[in-house]
């Protein structure tokens, strides 16, 4: 096998192990079709001296499989992860390094519906901006479809916002694997679709239910944690992220982040004790 194909498709191997079985075995035929396709296209390129040509479609068909499998793939089965049990997908991610304070994760770039709402609580902003959200994946939108539940859904809350002040509120829905590529437009203008890039956030996971005041304390927690290891990372906001349905009344499992500003810290015991 070829240096770069060899590369490439451990590269893909690596990354299908998020999409569950099925999935793994779709690609994996595609990926040994498109082997063999591009085998005989070099081949064929070859007789007629055109080998370049024959390079650059070889290597755009490598990139665009990736492209699309990449995509689906951080958006998977929620299996892959123990904490996420009541939606069919989930966002997956890779973990980088963790402590006993926080975890650094990394997430790929995906698509998300959203809406902003103003309010003194989170509590009130999200019962509001979450009802547009569900109306959307109910079915208001340009093409009638019903759109899966997924989690987590995300609040976007500032840190300049005092307890007491009006703050603006971002919640956001994830898009399902099958809609990642051509989401259906909102039919109310407050609702929008959006590609989050691609981040590495500091997590700090906490159970009971995500309210102001537990958002808060677990913000301040992990703000201090980071600070105290002199960490970079974005102070202006932080999400608030849950996985569990209003309904659910035990066993839930709430996160907040902070976007890592440049490379993740993640300090031992040891190195800390020193």
């Amino acid at each position: 096998m070829h240096s770069r194909t060899r590369v490439l498709h451990n590269f893909t191997k690596n990354h299908c192990c998020y999409t569950g079985s099925g999935q793994f075995s779709f690609y994996k035929q595609s990926w040994n079709k498109l082997l063999l396709w591009t085998r005989l296209q070099r081949s064929d390129f070859r007789k007629h001296g055109t080998q370049h040509s024959a390079t650059m479609i070889y290597l755009s068909g490598l990139v665009g499989f990736l492209l699309v499998l990449t995509a689906e793939a951080r958006v998977g089965n929620s299996s892959q992860l123990q904490f996420c049990t009541e939606t069919e997908q989930c966002l997956l991610f890779d973990r980088i390094c963790e402590t006993d304070k926080y975890e650094v994760r990394h997430y790929d770039s995906v698509k998300w519906v959203s809406t902003d709402e103003t309010s003194l609580f989170m509590e009130i902003a999200a019962m509001r901006a979450f009802k547009r959200l569900f109306n959307y994946i109910a079915g208001a939108n340009e093409n009638g479809k019903k759109i899966k539940m997924t989690a987590p859904v995300l609040v976007k809350i500032s840190e300049d916002k005092s307890f007491w002040q009006m703050g603006t509120y971002t919640l956001s829905f994830l898009l399902p694997s099958e809609d990642q590529t051509n989401p259906p437009k909102p039919n109310d203008n407050k609702v929008y679709i959006h590609r989050m890039a691609d981040m590495k956030v500091y997590v700090q996971t906490y159970g009971g239910w995500m309210t102001s005041m537990s958002d808060k304390n677990k913000a301040s927690s992990l703000s201090s944690a980071l600070d105290l290891v002199g960490a970079e990372y974005n102070k202006g906001f932080h999400y608030a992220v849950g996985y569990n349905s209003p309904m659910t009344m035990f066993n839930r499992h709430n996160e907040v982040w902070f976007v890592v500003g440049d490379d993740p810290v993640c300090p031992s015991s040891e190195e800390l004790e020193s």
